[in-house]
C-alpha cells in the first residue's frame, strides 16, 4: 500500500478537469454526473460544484447527503502512470452568493449566462471522509 499525503494527493487531482458526482436517486438508485473540477482551487478535502437548484442532483442530495466522486487522471498527464482517486464524502447545499464569488470561475459563464447572479444556482460542497487512490500499481487511503 502507497502513503500519499493530503498535500501531494491535492497536487495530482488540480490536474484532473471532470469529477463523476454519485448520488443516491429517489428509487433508490445511483446516479452519476460529470462535473467540472475547478482546479484553481486548492484542495483540502473539500470540492465545489455549481449546479441549478432544479436539477435531480440537488433534489437527490437533498434527500441523501452520502455522495461519492470518481476522478481519472490520464496517463498522459502522469508519465505514463493511471491515476484514480475515489471520494466518499457528505454534500452540502450553499446559497450564499458571497460562497459563490469565492469559487467561480470564467469558465461557469457557459453554463450560469448571469454568473453568480443567475436564478436557481446553488453551490455543491462536498466534504470528504475517505479517500482511496490507486497510482499505477500503488493505492492507499486517505481518512479525514
Amino acid at each position: 500500500m502507497d502513503q500519499m499525503t493530503l498535500p501531494e494527493l491535492a497536487k495530482k487531482m488540480a490536474d484532473i478537469d471532470i469529477a463523476v458526482l454519485t448520488t443516491r436517486g429517489a428509487d433508490g438508485g445511483l446516479a452519476g454526473r460529470p462535473m467540472s473540477n475547478n482546479g484553481d482551487v486548492e484542495y483540502h478535502g473539500e470540492s465545489y460544484y455549481f449546479s441549478d437548484e432544479t436539477t435531480h442532483t440537488v433534489s437527490d442530495i437533498e434527500r441523501d447527503p452520502k455522495v461519492g466522486l470518481a476522478f481519472q487522471g490520464s496517463a498522459k498527464l502522469f508519465q505514463g502512470v493511471q491515476f484514480y482517486v475515489f471520494v466518499e464524502g457528505t454534500a452540502s447545499l450553499i446559497r450564499e452568493k458571497s460562497a459563490f464569488e469565492a469559487h467561480w470561475t470564467k469558465d461557469l459563464d457557459r453554463w450560469f449566462e448571469n454568473g453568480i447572479d443567475t436564478p436557481g444556482i446553488v453551490l455543491i460542497k462536498v466534504a470528504a471522509e475517505r479517500i482511496k487512490y490507486w497510482n499505477g500499481t500503488k493505492s492507499g487511503d486517505v481518512t479525514l
